[in-house]
């Protein structure tokens, strides 16, 4: 099973012919709003990977709830984890530019509401996959790697979005998931020396004994473990929207490991999984299908 500790949010999404500077309005194109957060994305991408989910996080009492959880509901998320809290449900205020790229202000509501008693409550299990983010109370993400490890379960930690006050407990997870900035930011505050960025991975990974993993967008995915360092090419894409395709990454990692697929088929894997979302606008709706993936994989030769 893959279970998900994480925020749950409704996405406000504008277009926007060009991103605004500091101090700049900008004239919007349509508007929409969209279930997001990046744990309850993340959530069913591992669902429509073909994984067994359950999703532990916090709503508010509003009628913004119904909508946040309306397509994990959907599709097949055990949501019996998720709690009803006083705060609001967490909102992402959205703008995406015409090249595909964004800009995002997350106010976390209900989701400072996730406390480590959740995850003691709806724990993992041996052979179970935690997938965690930094957009909950980062003591609770502390004591779900903590959790995972007591149970003899994976704890994949996708460090978006950066928090230096969690490089403490960084290490402690077993697969690490960061963008390219995110991890640039991580080997500052964790003075990781080296001339390139693989090299500085291979410090981590070799500090740490644990996997790093670095999407690099349209340049593919950089692996490093204790023993090895690799490169997982992506399929070209013309984004048009690129909103949680970090996050179907994750999800389809997460699936893949509990499938028991190979480090470096998993992440081939999430990487096409991840430039498929960027096709469609908003998060949970563009994440694809595992027929989708699977397809495209089969026209790649793997």
């Amino acid at each position: 099973m893959v279970i998900v500790i994480g925020s749950i949010n409704l996405d406000m999404i504008t277009t926007v012919g060009r991103l605004p500077g500091p101090g700049e309005t900008v004239r919007g194109g349509r508007f929409w709003t969209a279930p997001g957060g990046k744990g309850a994305n993340q959530a069913l991408a591992a669902a429509r990977a073909g994984a067994s989910v359950r999703m532990i996080g916090a709503v508010g009492r509003d009628p913004f709830a119904t909508e946040a959880l309306a397509l994990l509901k959907d599709g097949g998320v055990d949501l019996s984890a998720v709690k009803s809290a006083p705060e609001p449900t967490g909102v992402a205020l959205i703008l995406v530019g015409a090249d595909g790229e964004n800009v995002i202000a997350v106010a976390p509501g209900a989701n400072d509401a996730v406390t480590p008693d959740d995850v003691a409550e709806a724990g993992p299990a041996k052979g179970d996959v935690l997938l965690l983010q930094h957009e909950i109370p980062l003591a609770t993400v502390m004591s779900a790697i903590v959790a995972a490890r007591a149970a003899g379960a994976l704890a994949v930690l996708n460090a978006a979005p950066f928090a230096a006050e969690a490089v403490a407990f960084m290490g402690e997870a077993d697969v690490v998931v960061a963008n390219e900035t995110e991890f640039d930011l991580c080997a500052r505050a964790m003075a990781l020396d080296g001339a390139d960025r693989t090299e500085r991975m291979r410090r981590f990974a070799g500090r740490t004994g644990r996997t790093i993993v670095v999407t690099l967008g349209a340049d593919g995915v950089l692996v490093a473990t204790r023993d090895a360092a690799f490169a997982v090419p992506t399929i070209p894409v013309k984004p048009v929207d690129t909103v949680g395709a970090g996050d179907t990454f994750c999800g389809y990692l997460g699936a893949a490991l509990a499938d028991g697929l190979p480090l470096e088929a998993a992440v081939r894997r999430a990487a096409v999984a991840g430039a498929l979302a960027c096709l469609k606008p908003g998060a949970q709706p563009a994440i694809p299908s595992r027929a989708e993936v699977e397809r495209v994989l089969a026209d790649a030769g793997g």
